[in-house]
């Protein structure tokens, strides 16, 4: 038998697609090693990935014995209190999903122009070349999710160095990722004191009064997503919004199209998605219950599986001519959310930002361009979401 795959796959440049992807396919249940050490096996099939999101035969509790684990270093992936199954997550998720509809984030649309707008006024001022992770893609989504959750702006700077601890997979000791979630948990109950004592009509407030008022949650529970939506609630965003300049900015014809027809930003920004500039899929790992017949394999009770939406968005079975970047794509029904239970709470208010950031980006510098090679371009080791180290641009 042959040696199972690290998986995250090894990318050749950091934007570009891992070798393995393109004939993954071939193999609808891959072995792969994870950065723990684990085996597990990688659901590579569009098909297969989309029936078995919405099957609750696959677990998000990786506590068990003989599940696969993620990482060595950081035990709160294996902490099922964090993101469980229903009938709990429904529960918990079901309060805070009214933050995040499409009525909710159409009104939050202003502040993210206002924000977007103060942001590159900075960065003329400044003038090239900048980093755009630390000029745009990190303030911006970061900032919104400090309004939603009623935590000030001076503030925001604390959150960079505990998301990196807290998504760290190899990045960071044990020792390390530890404190940082002491320091984390103190400021998190801190501002959930605050807010008791001076509500509002933000998010935080929201879910005390379901705890104080309605036993709706658990104090763990409260704390838990607070601290969920204040750091994660910002990292994929950015990441995928500078990852996603950094693509159209090394894709020239693709760029040109969009500055022609600018109607093509909404498809243009699905394209991204698709092409997952977060990076892998390793924390959809789950472990199946019960046996799952799938249409040309059987998943096995006890197997840890990961439903790759990696591999499901580059599935030539899906998408025509998968490898290819095209934002004139009109069928484009990517996993990058997930789907069922677990599809992204954030979706509608990360389109949002990703879509009102670009567009203000691109009129507000018709020239702008990447101040390396994008061959240059560095991806983060050990971090679960493969963020990038710096993104300079110019114009």
């Amino acid at each position: 038998m042959a040696e199972p795959f690290p998986y995250p796959f090894p990318r050749p440049t950091a934007l570009g697609i891992p070798e393995q992807i393109a004939g993954v396919h071939d193999d609808p249940l891959l072995p792969v090693v994870l950065p723990s050490g684990d085996e597990a096996v990688l659901l590579t099939r569009y098909r297969d990935v989309r029936q078995v999101l919405t099957d609750d035969r696959l677990s998000r509790n990786l506590s068990r014995p003989d599940a696969a684990r993620i990482s060595r270093n950081n035990s709160m992936f294996q902490d099922p209190r964090i993101n469980p199954d229903p009938p709990e997550h429904t529960r918990v998720r079901s309060l805070v999903a009214k933050a995040f509809t499409a009525t909710r984030v159409k009104k939050l649309e202003p502040q993210i122009h206002a924000i977007a707008d103060e942001l590159l006024d900075d960065m003329e001022r400044t003038g090239g070349p900048v980093d755009l992770n630390e000029a745009l893609a990190f303030p911006l989504p970061v900032r919104v999710i400090c309004r939603l959750l009623g935590v000030p702006d001076e503030d925001v700077a604390l959150f960079r160095h505990w998301t990196a601890t807290f998504l760290s997979v190899s990045q960071f000791p044990a020792e390390e990722i530890k404190k940082s979630m002491a320091d984390m948990s103190r400021y998190i109950a801190a501002h959930i004191e605050a807010r008791r004592q001076d509500p509002g009509g933000d998010l935080v407030s929201a879910m005390i009064r379901a705890h104080d008022e309605e036993g709706r949650l658990s104090e763990y529970e409260l704390q838990w997503w607070c601290r969920l939506l204040l750091l994660v609630g910002y990292e994929t965003t950015a990441t995928q919004l500078g990852g996603g300049v950094a693509m159209l900015l090394s894709h020239p014809d693709q760029l040109s199209l969009l500055r022609e027809d600018p109607s093509l930003l909404p498809s243009a920004i699905e394209e991204l998605l698709r092409w997952k500039i977060v990076g892998s899929s390793v924390s959809m790992l789950r472990y199946a219950t019960d046996d799952i017949e799938l249409e040309n394999c059987t998943i096995k009770k006890g197997m840890s599986v990961i439903p790759a939406a990696d591999c499901a968005n580059q599935d030539p079975g899906q998408f025509p001519d998968p490898l290819s970047f095209d934002i004139t794509r009109s069928e484009n029904a990517h996993l990058t959310f997930s789907l069922g239970p677990h599809f992204c709470i954030g979706a509608a208010l990360a389109r949002a930002e990703l879509r009102i950031a670009t567009e203000a980006l691109l009129n507000r510098f018709p020239t702008l361009r990447l101040a390396v090679p994008a061959t240059d371009l560095k991806r983060i080791e050990g971090a679960l979401l493969e963020g990038f180290t710096a993104i300079p641009v110019t114009w």
